[in-house]
């Protein structure tokens, strides 16, 4: 039987993964595409009148099975894929694709919808079924309900060749970083590089088969060697190896797939009314226009700009010491990495033994012990995908079930880079019980090795807070219906949990509860932790411009400006031309590896990142003000967090701050002003 179709018979009903066969996917999901299929059909054969109960929410709980199903395959794809499993997903992404546009193109369903919009009095329903049956009908429309059915084909066929090509540009980025490899077999060639990052790339060399050294493109690897490495020759190399991922002249190139993804986007827009493909997407957005998220990102760039090259400047009296004429991009993690050092007395490496990576997560989960009385116990009888996945029950104040939450830290073959949240079910709620989110945090940090635990850089610890406060948006959700549940929110909001959860990274005390050495449980020093909460504000104006500069690159390919015999390295440079602090390399383009705008959701919201920055800081500066642990505050923001997107963004956040977010506190922050 495939245990995908039964009910799992798990503790909390979580993801039977060891039982689960990589070939029950498929059948599991075509079974439970037919199920959905059913669903539909009985809400359109309904000889009851439309109403909200029997078409709004009966829609709402279409496809509760697929959704998980589908939930457990895509984020296997993301974290513990393979050949079968990135083939089956060029098979299954279009089939899911075909079925939302089944909905969305089914007039019988659409016309009950547009009935119950229209006929519905707002005095009758609470604010979060109001806001399920506004986003329900306008779902409809912005997706092609009301277009004519050759336009409603030529649609379909955009989706599933985007879903596609999207899959195709992951794949062809993770096997692009997968498949380089610097070896060093010289002694000499490793001058700089601290012996923990040379231990671990022996370790490397060794799971290879090879001897001497390995460093690889991923990120616990490849930021070391660049930070430490006094051979500028390899730091070079592998800064281009890097910068031209998916950007070769072999069958991985992801120039072409970028033309077809920004085409088709355009072409969709169009279809369905709108200028551009940032139109359509920033119609659900606190920025609401391509002009307004322009004019946020250029005049941020303006104050920015001059502190950035100042830094830069700084950067390069450094490098003149040791003879370089003109600074590289290759060269700016090395030089601000001695700079740091310079400043403040404060080197990444020196404070790594400090933040083990089980002490970080520990103080992670005591700082949402303080704030929302949330307690996580670690569990062995809950099945996982990897045997470095751990799984935890998340109590709340009383002491009952709230949540899963699984952790999954270190890089692997099989692993995109970077870090991310995600679930495996929503949060909503039944008429007997609410139901609660299993969710997961997706990491890549430096591996263990014979004779050191994990040992975070301070970056990151503020990854891992970072993502965990995306996990505590999802635990913490609490509403009537999972499409408005926890994470589901506008996306240049759903950055403000995760964002906010970083500031406790620079809070003195409680940085004292947390920053003790692995071996011998000594406290960083006083010094050293004052010289980190100064260092809050190192290389501000350069991170700034980066930011600013990725943003803006999105919003130029989501704004028809990308033409069919554009190069994708010119086009690239000419967009961010304002932004360059460094002098630009040939045949490098980093848009080929954007997996933000070209994989994941980020298309034409890049810029949410700063956005949100400015909500974070605004409302960090609160709780600085009433004391970081504050109980009341922190209830107010646990409303704001369970409320996901049952209100409007603005609106919560008004109810939690008593007022607009003021941006003076990010550029006060970010020693921008």
């Amino acid at each position: 039987m495939n245990s995908l179709l039964k009910e799992f018979d798990t503790p909390f009903q979580s993801v039977p993964f060891e039982n689960i066969k990589q070939e029950d996917f498929k059948p599991a999901i075509e079974q439970a595409l037919a199920e959905a299929k059913k669903e539909i059909e009985e809400i359109t054969t309904d000889s009851a009148p439309p109403g909200f109960v029997n078409t709004i929410v009966a829609l709402e709980k279409v496809g509760k099975k697929l959704n998980i199903i589908s939930s457990v395959f895509f984020n296997l794809n993301s974290a513990e894929t393979n050949d079968y499993l990135q083939n089956l997903a060029q098979e299954i992404s279009p089939m899911l694709t075909e079925f939302g546009n089944d909905i969305i193109f089914n007039e019988k369903l659409f016309e009950r919808v547009k009935i119950v919009y229209e006929s519905t009095l707002k005095s009758k329903l609470s604010q979060e079924e109001h806001r399920l049956l506004d986003k329900t009908y306008k779902d409809f429309i912005k997706n092609g309900a009301l277009l004519s059915d050759e336009d409603k084909q030529k649609l379909r066929d955009i989706s599933n060749q985007l879903s596609v090509l999207s899959i195709q540009f992951g794949q062809n980025v993770l096997k692009e970083t997968n498949d380089y490899l610097l070896h060093i077999t010289e002694e000499a060639d490793l001058r700089g590089i601290p012996e923990s990052i040379k231990k671990m790339a022996q370790l490397e060399a060794k799971n290879r088969n090879l001897s001497g050294w390995v460093f690889t493109l991923q990120f616990p690897s490849y930021v070391p060697f660049l930070k430490y490495s006094e051979n500028r020759n390899l730091r070079e190399k592998i800064y281009l190896a890097s910068s031209q991922k998916a950007f070769k002249n072999n069958e991985y190139n992801n120039e072409s797939v970028i033309h077809k993804i920004v085409k088709l986007r355009e072409d969709k827009a169009k279809l369905l009314g709108f200028k551009t493909y940032a139109d359509l997407v920033l119609q659900e957005r606190m920025a609401s226009d391509p002009d307004m998220v322009i004019e946020f990102l250029n005049d941020l760039l303006e104050k920015a700009k001059p502190k950035a090259e100042s830094e830069i400047e700084e950067l390069k009296k450094l490098a003149e010491s040791d003879g370089i004429e003109e600074l590289m991009p290759f060269d700016h993690a090395y030089y601000s990495e001695k700079l740091r050092e310079q400043k403040f007395s404060l080197s990444e490496e020196e404070l790594k033994p400090y933040f083990p990576l089980n002490q970080v997560l520990d103080a992670a989960f005591d700082a949402a012990k303080r704030l929302y009385g949330l307690q996580f116990v670690e569990r062995n009888d809950i099945q996982k995908y990897h045997p470095e996945v751990n799984v935890y029950e998340v109590l709340n104040e009383e002491g009952k079930h709230f949540a899963l939450f699984y952790t999954d830290f270190f890089p692997r073959e099989g692993k995109r880079a970077g870090a991310w949240m995600t679930s495996y079910k929503g949060q909503y709620k039944t008429l007997q019980q609410n139901i609660r989110p299993h969710v997961s945090i997706v990491c890549n940090f430096s591996r263990p090795t014979d004779e050191t635990p994990s040992l975070l850089t301070f970056t990151e610890v503020t990854t891992l807070f970072h993502e965990f406060g995306h996990a505590l948006h999802g635990i913490l959700a609490n509403t009537t219906f999972e499409s408005l549940s926890g994470t589901n929110v506008y996306w240049d909001f759903v950055e403000l949990p995760s964002q906010f959860m970083e500031n406790y990274c620079f809070e003195k005390e409680f940085l004292k509860t947390f920053a003790k050495h692995y071996q011998t449980g000594e406290i960083l020093s006083e010094e050293k932790i004052d010289k980190i909460v100064e260092s809050a504000n190192f290389m501000q104006g350069y991170q700034t411009v980066r930011q600013i500069s990725f943003g803006l690159l999105d919003m130029a390919y989501h704004t028809n400006k990308l033409d069919i015999s554009d190069s994708v390295e010119d086009f690239e440079k000419n967009q961010i031309v304002k932004t360059q602090l460094y002098p630009t390399i040939d045949k490098t383009a980093m848009s080929a590896s954007f997996s933000h705008i070209f994989q994941g959701g980020y298309a034409a919201g890049y810029y949410s990142y700063k956005w949100a920055e400015v909500l974070d800081a605004d409302a960090f500066g609160f709780f600085q003000e009433m004391g970081i642990f504050d109980k009341e505050t922190a209830e107010k923001f646990k409303t704001l967090l369970s409320k996901g997107g049952t209100e409007d963004p603005m609106e919560l956040y008004v109810a939690f701050r008593g007022r607009k977010p003021q941006p003076e506190a990010l550029l006060k922050r970010a020693g921008l002003i």
